[in-house]
């Protein structure tokens, strides 16, 4: 029986242990602690910058990032459309509104042209200005950054860069979540690298590092007792979290190379199938770690038994750890991928391959039905043709050569 083949499971350096015996051996099984902060310095080391703060999550990280930057209850904030909805739901903590933008052809981020005319017309009908830019580097392919800060800085609107996707990933060169006025990373169990959850945020300086630091530790004010002026958060990464995260920095350009070369290998073998087209960079300033292998399908492609497609309620989880425990009241929805894209998934999970369908778009997601949205079409034509192949750290040539043979003898 061969082994199931995962979108991406985390893989150890073999260091991580290591990192937490000495952390117990210094008795640094706390929340905080000297790791934490050797994590910081290191994780700015690799990606060229400082100023960080380690945190459980990247979306703490983009809640802390929103308070940051003086997000309110009733302001609006514009959101990536394309997106998983950690990108959007810290909006909403904030008492926020998102306003949700769509994608363009090319990197599948948030289009900038579309972007403007958001701003614009937000500021026509409220007579304020949104208080930040949310992009989203998807699967890892980076955004066109250079536009959207200089329609940030037109309208003298902080960016906030949700890079947790994209670690490592590069625009002209630079690493993303390095070009906002914040960054947001992740290190979930899926990620390129793993502190088994955790995130981080990129700050512009050390004051606003400190402050966020203040927020992300209950916002005690300094005093022999506790004492607390404002809402803080319990937001804070543990320090042995911060071992493991320190062990897998150690091999972060070994995992990115290997997902770029996972990339190039599913461009050969899938260069002369008909219908499946692998989504590339669109030009050279894109340098994307292909977190995830992405592809879609022609929509007249056939997949053997896409007639039962969407046939019955799915029973458990999907995609993934992540898990589902609420069951849904109807196996469609009125946004959905098309049946021959249900199928090809459905054919890869019976041979033991996870694949998922692109993130739902937000604003077709219900519970932001109420929100506004700028849209183009772009996000929902991919959400309907779109599917995530394996790409992490324990796939092998073996498994990908397998996966297309796979894909191959589904459609017909």
């Amino acid at each position: 029986m061969r082994d199931r083949i995962l979108l991406c499971k985390p893989k150890m350096s073999g260091r991580e242990l290591d990192f937490i015996k000495a952390a117990l051996a210094e008795d640094w099984a706390v929340p905080m602690g000297p790791d934490c902060n050797a994590f910081e310095r290191e994780l700015g080391e690799a990606i060229g910058t400082e100023h960080i703060v380690a945190l459980n999550s990247g979306t703490s990280a983009v809640h802390l990032a929103l308070i940051a930057a003086g997000v309110k209850p009733g302001d609006e904030v514009l959101v990536q459309s394309f997106t998983f909805c950690a990108s959007a739901n810290p909006v909403r903590y904030a008492g926020a509104t998102p306003v949700f933008v769509d994608s363009e052809h090319g990197s599948w981020n948030i289009d900038p042209d579309l972007l403007e005319e958001a701003v614009k017309d937000r500021i026509a009908k409220t007579g304020r200005r949104p208080k930040a830019i949310i992009p989203v580097a998807l699967y890892g392919m980076p955004y066109q950054i250079d536009r959207i800060l200089e329609i940030a800085d037109r309208y003298s609107i902080p960016v906030i860069e949700d890079a947790a996707e994209g670690l490592g990933s590069r625009y002209d060169g630079k690493v993303l979540g390095t070009f906002g006025r914040f960054g947001v990373l992740s290190f979930n169990g899926n990620k390129m690298i793993t502190s088994s959850g955790g995130g981080a945020l990129v700050c512009p300086d050390e004051d606003t590092r400190r402050t966020v630091m203040w927020y992300a530790t209950q916002a005690r004010e300094s005093y022999p007792y506790y004492e607390h002026q404002v809402i803080g958060y319990n937001y804070r990464l543990s320090n042995i979290s911060a071992c493991i995260g320190r062990a897998q920095l150690k091999v972060l350009d070994e995992h990115i190379a290997h997902h770029r070369h996972v990339q190039a290998l599913y461009r050969e073998l899938l260069k002369d199938v008909e219908g499946v087209t692998l989504h590339e960079n669109p030009s050279p300033r894109y340098d994307s770690n292909f977190w995830l292998c992405t592809a879609t399908l022609d929509p007249d492609l056939h997949v053997r038994g896409q007639e039962k497609a969407y046939a019955e309620t799915l029973k458990g989880a999907v995609g993934g750890a992540a898990g589902v425990v609420h069951a849904a009241a109807a196996p469609t929805t009125d946004c959905q991928p098309n049946a021959n894209v249900e199928a090809l998934r459905m054919a890869l999970d019976a041979a033991s391959i996870e694949a998922r369908p692109l993130w739902k778009p937000m604003h077709r997601q219900p519970v932001y039905s109420d929100a506004p949205a700028y849209v183009n079409g772009v996000s929902e034509s991919l959400f309907a043709v779109g599917i995530c192949l394996p790409a992490g750290p324990y796939v092998t040539d073996d498994d990908v050569r397998y996966i297309v043979d796979t894909i191959k003898d589904a459609i017909g």
